[in-house]
């Protein structure tokens, strides 16, 4: 049986603790849980006394290394704030374990090339949570395009569309700072960024991008005549009539997590999204071009009414069009299942001189369409040979994050960024 520690018991931890409480438990444990709030800890702990498991020790973030010195977990998963996720990686490494990290791995390139250091010197492994490799549309994808359906791929054009519910949500907490999540392109777009790779069995050659806030804060809403703001919802008359508040005090699971947990740390997970202190953007575009020559068009907006995306492939044989429409969720504010949850999911074939078909595939139970489960099976049960390849190490959540960053160099310096010039990138070609 393998030993679990877990760092950061917010939100996202409860995947994790809900697999290894449940169908899990007979081959992994829990022995510790990490973070900076006791409160949130504590509501971990009555997790698994539900599910009929003994508490486990608590460890303020203070005390990581003393945790692992003492409880010596086989693995550390970290689902802490993006910026802490190189610190507790390496040190995790350091001190014989392996990881597994939620995404983005890390959120620039001094912090990825502490982890690939760290992996080198210990040889340890880190397995990044790209959940959306498992969904059962995306896995069709990587596999019409290993068949050649459409032939060699020529261009991509792929936009996400988050919505006033899902979208809106990264404006009401940490991920608003960039010094904290690296932006959209990072915290979001890896998962986009790592698909493309993973469906073109490619990297990327150079980035271009565009992007700004021109939604959400205060100054957008004011363009557009708001004249009453609130700092946050909670406490706040004016908050209860916009459709963008969060109301943590109607949710249980989100008020024990965030709204009873604020006296010890003053982390607001309500904030208004049309505040000030807003420093990431919510409308971006794109230009990749990768190794194989294939040219992406992508863009990501945050205020849309309908969450998923369109993504098509043209090739020399023809077209493919993906649609995917999603449910909307708050994170940690509803069931597991629902979050990514699909309502349509559409594959089309477009053969040059023939007639189109609809592609077969089978979406799973769970969290987006079954790519949350067929993960965990892939963590925490047996494991299988996979012709697809789906498990994604530490070199992919470098590359994957690697167009975020320079993305945001892109805008940063209005100009192409290429990444031969990227030090990380020698160093994964070396390690090749």
């Amino acid at each position: 049986m393998k030993t679990y520690a877990l760092v950061g018991t917010g939100g996202r931890s409860g995947l994790y603790i809900e697999a290894i409480t449940g169908k899990y438990r007979h081959n992994a444990k829990f022995v510790a849980f990490c973070d900076t709030n006791q409160t949130r800890m504590d509501y971990a702990n009555r997790q698994l006394e539900q599910s009929g498991i003994a508490r486990v020790s608590t460890w303020k973030a203070a005390d990581f290394s003393a945790m692992l010195d003492e409880t010596k977990p086989d693995i550390v998963i970290v689902t802490s704030m993006d910026r802490t996720h190189d610190d507790y990686i390496v040190r995790a490494l350091h001190a014989g374990c392996d990881v597994i990290t939620e995404k983005p791995m890390t959120i620039d390139e001094q912090r990825a090339l502490r982890i690939l250091d760290a992996v080198d010197a210990t040889g340890y492994q880190v397995r990044v949570a790209f959940n959306y490799r498992y969904a059962p549309h995306h896995s069709k994808i990587r596999e019409l395009l290993q068949q050649e359906t459409i032939g060699e791929v020529l261009s991509v054009h792929f936009e996400w569309l988050l919505n006033t519910e899902h979208g809106a949500d990264y404006f009401r907490r940490w991920h608003r700072e960039k010094r904290n999540s690296g932006g959209l392109l990072v915290h979001k777009s890896t998962h986009h960024f790592d698909l493309m790779n993973f469906w073109l069995n490619s990297t990327p050659e150079k980035v271009y991008a565009q992007g700004d806030l021109r939604f959400y804060g205060k100054e957008n809403a004011e363009k557009r005549g708001v004249t009453q703001f609130y700092p946050r919802a909670h406490g706040y008359p004016q908050a209860q009539n916009d459709p963008f508040a969060l109301h943590m005090e109607e949710n249980a699971q989100l008020k024990a997590l965030y709204l009873d947990a604020e006296h010890e740390d003053n982390y607001f997970r309500d904030q208004s999204v049309f505040s000030d202190g807003i420093n990431i953007e919510d409308t971006l575009s794109v230009l990749v071009k990768y190794h194989n020559k294939v040219q992406l068009t992508y863009s990501l907006n945050a205020y849309l009414p309908w969450e998923g995306l369109n993504v098509v492939f043209n090739g020399t044989k023809g077209r493919i069009e993906m649609k995917i429409v999603e449910m909307s969720y708050v994170n940690a504010g509803g069931k597991r299942e629902n979050e990514g949850s699909i309502e349509k999911a559409e594959i089309t074939v477009y053969p040059l001189f023939a007639q189109p078909w609809k592609a077969q595939f089978q979406l799973g139970e769970g969290g987006h369409g079954g790519g949350d489960n067929a993960m965990l099976e892939d963590l925490f049960g047996e494991r299988k040979d996979d012709p697809l390849k789906r498990a994604a190490d530490h070199r992919a959540g470098a590359m994957s994050i690697l167009t975020g960053i320079a993305g945001n160099l892109s805008m940063q310096h209005d100009k192409p960024i290429y990444f031969k010039d990227f030090e990380l990138v020698k160093r994964l070609r070396q390690t090749k």
